[in-house]
């Protein structure tokens, strides 16, 4: 059970490990894409058709035509990543249905566990294997695999790193089963994280790591933007430690400026105005007339 690219990836390894057998795969329905609003197959679909495996897609989980007919399908685990649907106590009786979350339990239950992992500045994060249960991302631990985060990395390529030790954390623990011992949660350290939406990528200059982590966690999307609409398009973090105007723009250079924050300070390269194509930032600012000591906005 998976809908986005990282449920495709655990579904593409276990179909290509031996002696498994993939039964069925339960995907969203086919949702309306681009200007055009073209119909289009989550891209467990794709793959679970391009192996002949049989696809399902319901509206609702919870409806009891499709639990009768789920429970017609004879099968010893469910793999569940990235679903975006709760599985009703019918199906988790089931069969023993394993989660592959994100983050290391019981931080980050919830939606964006890898972004949250961003904005927090984690060293290290990783994937659980978990027995669900009821509750959102509540139930028992079968293992964790841990990562460590690089301090610039962004979140596109821990996104696919943690897809790939979700992989082999899925064919451990599927070929190991029995082996392991589960262990209850503390739900007293539990920290939950929601959806992202596009308000989200607004952004001030208040503290420049808190301004980088946001757009280490939001690039590509939302990605990040001043209340102005101006998007900040390629960024680093300059320093975290002096104490400047807010927006004041510190430096310019050759390639890029540095403006102040209360806190720190971001070097900008290039910058995206509302409407318009990305640019370098010093067209930008030259379109402007922005120079030193002006305001970025």
């Amino acid at each position: 059970m998976g809908t986005p690219e990282y449920a495709k990836k655990i579904l593409e390894r276990i179909i290509n490990t031996k002696d498994m057998d993939v039964v069925a795969v339960y995907t969203q329905p086919d949702k309306p894409v681009g200007r055009k609003k073209i119909m289009t197959p989550p891209e467990v679909k794709t793959l679970a058709c391009a192996n002949g495996i049989r696809v399902y897609q319901p509206n609702r989980l919870r409806d009891a035509e499709v639990i009768e007919e789920l429970l017609k399908i004879e099968c010893d685990y469910i793999v569940v990543a990235a679903y975006g649907q709760i599985l009703p106590k019918e199906v988790l009786e089931h069969a023993p249905c394993i989660n592959l979350h994100a983050s290391i339990l019981p931080q980050y239950r919830g939606a964006s566990p890898i972004q949250q992992t961003l904005l927090n500045a984690d060293k290290q994060t990783g994937v659980t294997a978990m027995l669900m249960d009821v509750g959102l991302d509540t139930g028992d631990i079968i293992k964790i695999q841990t990562i460590d985060v690089a301090d610039d990395e962004m979140v596109e390529t821990l996104f696919e790193r943690l897809t790939q030790t979700a992989s082999d954390l899925t064919i451990d623990v599927l070929q190991n089963f029995d082996s392991f011992t589960p262990q209850k949660q503390d739900d007293s350290l539990a920290t939950h994280c929601s959806k992202i939406t596009k308000a989200d990528g607004e952004v001030s200059f208040d503290n420049a790591s808190a301004l980088y982590n946001k757009y280490r966690a939001f690039t590509p999307w939302p990605g990040i933007f001043l209340s102005s609409g101006l998007k900040l398009k390629k960024i680093i973090l300059e320093e975290a430690k002096s104490i400047n105007e807010s927006a004041k723009i510190i430096a310019i250079d050759s390639e890029s400026i540095v403006v102040g924050c209360k806190e720190g300070s971001i070097r900008i390269f290039s910058v995206q105005p509302a409407s318009k194509k990305e640019m370098s930032v010093l067209s930008y600012i030259n379109g402007k007339r922005l120079t030193l000591a002006d305001n970025l906005s």
